[in-house]
């Protein structure tokens, strides 16, 4: 696919958002209200993979979240995140059309540079841990509330961290 390229994400292209998350992630649903307001609390962070306006091949979600914790899937965040020390790096997502590209490559380049100095956590799934590895990311130990959640991500799920 010619002439993609990373843009901030819009309210237009939540719908689009949306279907590609469900397509990738079936066993991972949020409802299209959660992507919404993930977008209305970082929208500088939050960024779709088009060749323009339309047709997207790939998106991020990210925003304030405290390290050493898993936000809920498919519910509410909490007010007030502005302040929490560190990003989480919720979904990337690539068209199968759009991977193998180094469009992920580039989105994480482009979240380290917005995170100035904070670490960036994310939880891997589907086997995504090497890749992230790659990246810069790192396994990270947490407490048993985290170990609880991380368990409703699958038996291959990982928190990872990319410190600063």
């Amino acid at each position: 696919m010619e002439g993609l390229r990373w843009r901030a994400m819009t309210t237009d292209d939540l719908p689009a958002v949306v279907d590609l998350a469900n397509a990738l992630f079936p066993d991972h649903y949020e409802a299209p209200e959660r992507f919404a307001e993930r977008l209305g609390v970082a929208p500088d962070l939050c960024r779709v993979l088009a060749p323009g306006p339309g047709a997207i091949r790939g998106y991020r979600v990210a925003y304030p979240w405290p390290l050493g914790r898993i936000p809920p899937l498919d519910r509410p965040l909490p007010d007030g995140l502005g302040a929490c020390g560190a990003l989480y790096l919720h979904d990337l997502g690539l068209h199968p059309e759009a991977a193998g590209r180094g469009h992920a490559r580039a989105a994480v380049a482009d979240l380290v540079a917005r995170a100035r100095e904070q670490a960036i956590a994310l939880v891997a799934v589907n086997r995504s841990a090497a890749f992230w590895d790659a990246q810069g990311f790192r396994e990270a130990p947490g407490d048993a509330a985290l170990a609880d959640k991380l368990a409703g991500y699958g038996p291959e799920a990982r928190y990872m961290v990319r410190w600063p």
